[in-house]
């Protein structure tokens, strides 16, 4: 009897569920979106019970849809968004939303500690830059500027520990996740006890650390019946959504480059120990035993296009929906009659604060060099190019600790637009590959919970699974304009950084 195994993706914007066969084919796809609240400057916020329901529905809509026996389920498996921080009481009840990794409240504590000798040791043992995307530095926040709710808080956990509690009232959690904490040291694989003295916190308030590969039976009889799956299928745990792109893409041989452009985006290599930088701006996070995902996170990918969209193509918005074409196919076929290069106009896409490379929550985006020539066409390639300018920068930064990559594969929602794609490869001067599956994390989870269940015999192959990939190969002619540029795209970002400080000052002072 053929068994499937179902492997859901937890993100920022919605969560997807893929079913697949044992060979790693699609049989079924569901995706439930959820809103991220943002009331006050620097928040971003979503509703563990939203996220929760969405989990539910994915699941019981990826089944009907696929039409499979529910009794061939043979495992369900997890990714996760990373640094996600939810409060629970002594009764398990929320204490808050769940804090995302968007959320730049903890800048000040950020700051502080990054400029500490101790924020520099906390790094290097936890793999975890210093940046309010963590849950340390949220923690920190809280502490001091909550205390009252800091102090009634009985449990620290993220979304996918909320997830497996409300299934099975137990708090789990995997080392890829822990990893991404800031509380979890990644050469002992224990919770790290100056960080917790540092919170003022004890291990019981944390999640019981467990393999990628752990199963969790048991399912709660009320869920499984809305979901109409037996109570005794094995939920495996997973892990972070970055480290499970890697595998879903096949970038885990320490030699192929990932880049991930969803709402975000990460440049993400293998190794089999951990390394950090000595300067605090890779992170180092756990995929499996003896395979550590090292990298740089961009906060500005996919999003950058959608404000893109909303704010500079509003008509053409709403002439596609009403046409019912896709209005992002639409600004990419306007960008591609402008030459490469925009005719010297550079977007720093920094929207939303930025990780990797600057590390700088108060990043902010600009245009440089526009002249009366330029157009609105000019400025969404501009957005398009300067978003591929930053990832390049987070390479330059790898490549001083691991060798130049031989190859890319590169994955997320831009995957689609062939525009992007040929980006990617002129500017990197490297041949991009693109599976044909967008869904890397969903393969990635599935490949864990198959290794698990006992199908294959390691994750190492995944390469059987992947199935096509389109080749992009790189138009040398663009290679001496982005050579060119890029180091004005960089330069510039170092002087604009000096007010980064200052604007955001600005702003949060007078932006209601």
């Amino acid at each position: 009897m053929e068994k499937y195994v179902i492997g859901v993706d937890i993100g920022t914007t919605s969560t997807k569920a893929v079913l697949y066969d044992p060979k790693g084919q699609v049989k079924g796809y569901a995706n439930q979106e959820y809103p991220l609240y943002q009331e006050i400057p620097d928040m971003a916020e979503q509703d563990p019970d939203e996220i929760f329901e969405a989990v539910i529905d994915v699941l019981t809509q990826v089944i009907r849809k696929s039409g499979a026996d529910a009794k061939k389920i043979a495992g369900i498996s997890f990714s996760s968004a990373m640094h996600s921080l939810i409060l629970l009481d002594q009764d398990n009840h929320l204490l808050t939303r769940c804090i995302t990794w968007a959320d730049n409240r903890a800048y000040h504590q950020a700051e502080r500690l990054k400029e500490s000798e101790q924020g520099l040791a906390i790094y290097h043992r936890t793999g975890t830059p210093i940046h309010p995307m963590s849950p340390l530095n949220k923690m920190l926040w809280l502490k001091e500027e909550k205390p009252e709710l800091y102090q009634k808080t009985a449990h620290f956990i993220g979304i996918k520990e909320y997830i497996f509690y409300k299934l099975f009232h137990q708090f789990k959690v995997d080392i890829s996740i822990a990893s991404a904490t800031g509380l979890f040291n990644i050469h002992q694989l224990d919770w790290d006890q100056e960080v917790l003295d540092l919170l003022e916190i004890t291990k019981e308030q944390l999640s019981e650390l467990v393999p990628t590969s752990e199963q969790v039976i048991g399912l709660n009889e009320s869920y499984a019946e809305v979901m109409d799956l037996p109570i005794d299928v094995p939920f495996i745990v997973g892990a972070s959504d970055g480290c499970l792109s890697n595998l879903g893409v096949n970038a885990i041989d320490g030699e192929t480059l990932a880049i991930t452009i969803g709402t975000s985006g990460a440049v993400r290599m293998v190794a089999d120990k951990p390394v950090t930088d000595a300067k605090g701006r890779t992170f180092c996070y756990a995929l499996a035993e003896n395979k550590w995902v090292i990298g740089g996170p961009v906060n500005n990918g996919g999003i950058v296009f959608r404000w893109v969209r909303d704010q500079l193509f509003a008509p053409e918005k709403i002439t596609a929906e009403q046409m019912k074409v896709d209005s992002y196919e639409i600004l990419t076929q306007i960008a591609e009659k402008i030459p490469a290069g925009s005719e010297g106009l550079i977007f720093h896409p920094f929207l939303g604060g930025e990780r990797a490379p600057l590390w700088d929550a108060n990043a902010k985006g600009s245009y440089i060099g526009l002249t009366t020539r330029h157009t609105r066409a000019h400025m969404v390639r501009a957005s398009l190019e300067g978003i591929v300018f930053n990832l390049y920068s987070v390479l330059l930064i790898l490549e001083e600790l691991v060798d130049r990559p031989k190859r890319i594969h590169a994955t997320g929602g831009f995957a689609r637009s062939a525009l992007w794609r040929q980006l990617l490869a002129d500017i990197f001067e490297q041949e991009v590959s693109i599976p044909e599956s967008y869904e890397s994390s969903c393969l990635g989870a599935a490949v864990i919970g198959m290794e698990s269940l006992g199908f294959i015999q390691s994750i190492d192959e995944v390469s059987k699974m992947i199935g096509v990939t389109n080749q992009h190969i790189p138009n040398e002619a663009h290679f001496p304009v982005y050579r060119e540029l890029l180091p004005i795209f960089i330069r510039t970002t170092r002087l604009l950084q000096q007010e980064f400080q200052a604007i955001s000052d600005f702003q949060r002072k007078y932006v209601q």
